[in-house]
């Protein structure tokens, strides 16, 4: 199986059992890429370097809602690959157990604009899609935000946050604003006594899912 996406980064989502292509149109990321992987081809998702049906799959993992043209670029993907695409991206309208829109509003709003609806992408990719709902576990070694819904400590840590795009669309004096009221009720015991069963919960149901587009 190989593997062709819009915006490889720096390769954290690669399978290390398959062949994979990546595309990433930043150098600084490109420069990122572990040494022992194929180098990352510089590129676009909106206008794939590849003949059609090139690869076997190709995935896109939380990346779609940073393209600037997310229907053409996952066009672009299907085109190039004769077989399943797999999508993983969040939903934000559908429900979230996550806690972190009760002190952060004007970020549900602004997620709402920023990730492109599930409709779109199996629109744009066609086929046979199936849609599935992913749990993200407390121990979930990603960085975004859901992933640390047991650990808020990690959010009063600026390195956390700036790994996390949603920050940097805040207005300005908001992403203060939030990490200190979670900061003051982490210190009063007013975050335990509302969210505190959040600790122990094995895993959270929230707004990511799967779409997996056969041809």
């Amino acid at each position: 199986m190989r593997n062709g996406t819009g915006e490889f980064g720096a390769g954290s989502y690669e399978p290390e059992d398959r062949y994979v292509v990546g595309v990433e149109p930043s150098e600084a990321m490109r420069a990122q890429r572990r040494k022992h992987r194929v180098p990352c081809m510089r590129g676009v998702a909106d206008s794939l370097p590849f003949d059609d049906s090139a690869f076997d799959a190709s995935m896109a993992i939380l990346t779609v809602h940073h393209w600037p043209d997310p229907d053409l670029g996952l066009r672009e993907v299907r085109r190039v690959t004769k077989g399943p695409v797999v999508v993983m991206t969040f939903d934000p309208t559908v429900d979230t157990e996550f806690w972190m829109f009760d002190y952060a509003p004007e970020m549900a709003v602004i997620e709402r604009t920023r990730y492109i609806g599930i409709d779109v992408i199996t629109k744009a990719l066609g086929g046979r899609c199936d849609v599935q709902p992913i749990p993200v576990p407390a121990d979930c070694l990603d960085g975004f935000q859901v992933a640390f819904y047991a650990r808020p400590e990690a959010f009063l840590n600026p390195e956390v946050r700036k790994a996390q795009s949603a920050w940097k669309f805040l207005p300005p004096g908001v992403e203060c604003r939030i990490v200190s009221s979670i900061s003051s009720d982490l210190k009063s015991g007013v975050w335990d006594n509302r969210y505190g069963k959040f600790r122990s919960k094995p895993f959270i149901n929230c707004q990511l899912r799967l779409v997996v587009s056969w041809p």
